[in-house]
């Protein structure tokens, strides 16, 4: 009996392809504005997460 599609490993083609693309990803250090942006950020964001949370709650319809 054959195995079920989902539990075949992907082909080393397919795994070969995606190391290569990294690799020439990384040789070039070439970062998109938005990605750089993204990386440059402070690192406070539990300040962010409770207003949003807060926001949610509001959204929701909790008053409370």
């Amino acid at each position: 009996m054959s195995r079920h599609i989902l539990d075949h490993s992907k082909s080393e083609t397919e795994n070969s392809r995606l190391r290569a693309y990294l690799k020439i990803e990384r040789e070039q250090g070439d970062l998109h504005p938005a990605t750089r942006a993204l990386h440059s950020r402070s690192g406070d964001r539990a300040k962010d997460s409770a207003s949003v949370a807060e926001f949610l709650r509001i959204e929701r319809g909790h008053q409370a």
